[in-house]
């Protein structure tokens, strides 16, 4: 296992730069269709703002804990599922929740919602859960990663872009929309590229130590899946805020993820590999989800 951790992805600074401005492209995209109006919609409702801070930022990282606590993985593996635990819910839930028959202005509201608290709670949940755990514990001491760093980029790639393209939207509604429907799938293509060809680039790699991360991946996510849903019936939300909750939980910004392992933790291979596995898996499985309950949804309505 410890070969894992000399593993080298083979991603340079030049790609590093690019998927930076890619995240940040995606998020000033989905930051052109959020207004004041969607914080103010949301925190007039504050079960589903406890439901949804209580899912994603408290109790996923405390299950991911656990579970490491459980499985006792290579260290290295343990620190990529902190990381994506830590992560904020990822752009593509907006549209699964959609394709699923849930409530998307909810997904779109929480998404922004959660954007905003990732800023500080990205990096106060994995340094702390982090820390806690000793194995990896070593690993962050040897890493020496500075929390104000972290801090930063997140700053960078979330805070900066969500702010500006709230403030395109409400100084021109009409501008924003435009370039939201040009710039939204402009981004995610050129995103998903990047992804494909950084992919194609350690095939090989991949082929030799997927096997690794594919069960605990896998796990992991379904986890996660099912702490949104079950939160959300806990808290006596509507079905289809039920369905909402579960794809915000479960599908999260791993781009946002491997971005910070390259920055930060490029020597450490079981890391990236995990993080990489969750952001090709969770689409996978999200559509699955969000194709069933869409046909769940058709079929309630023939009856």
């Amino acid at each position: 296992m410890q070969e894992l951790d000399s593993v080298r992805i083979n991603f340079d600074s030049s790609g590093l730069w690019v998927l930076n401005i890619a995240l940040a492209v995606v998020m000033f995209g989905v930051a052109l269709s959020i207004t004041i109006d969607d914080f103010k919609h949301i925190l007039r409702q504050p079960k589903l703002v406890l439901a949804g801070v209580l899912s994603q930022f408290i109790l996923l990282p405390l299950l991911t804990f656990i579970l490491i606590i459980v499985i006792k993985p290579q260290p290295s593996i343990a620190l990529g599922m902190m990381m994506v635990a830590a992560c904020p819910g990822g752009n593509i839930s907006n549209f699964m929740t959609h394709l699923a028959k849930g409530n998307t202005a909810l997904s779109v509201s929480l998404t922004a919602f959660a954007t905003f608290l990732a800023m500080f709670m990205t990096p106060f949940n994995f340094q702390f859960y982090g820390n806690l755990y000793e194995p990896t514990a070593q690993i962050l001491q040897t890493v020496k990663l500075e929390p104000f760093e972290l801090v930063k980029l997140i700053i960078l790639i979330l805070g900066i872009p969500l702010f500006l393209g709230m403030l395109l939207r409400s100084k021109n509604e009409t501008l924003a929309i435009k370039i939201s429907r040009i710039l939204k799938p402009f981004s995610i293509i050129i995103f998903i590229t990047i992804v494909i060809i950084a992919f194609s680039n350690n095939l090989d790699l991949f082929n030799n130590y997927i096997h690794y991360v594919l069960a605990i991946g896998i796990g992991h996510n379904i986890l996660a899946l099912l702490l949104g849903f079950t939160v959300a019936k806990l808290f006596s939300l509507s079905f289809k805020n039920q369905k909402t909750l579960a794809i915000e939980t479960g599908i999260q910004n791993s781009g946002l993820g491997l971005l910070l392992i390259f920055t930060f933790f490029n020597d450490l291979g079981g890391m990236a590999i995990l993080a990489a596995f969750w952001g090709i898996w969770h689409i996978i499985s999200g559509l699955l989800l969000a194709f069933y309950w869409s046909n769940k949804s058709k079929k309630l309505i023939t009856i």
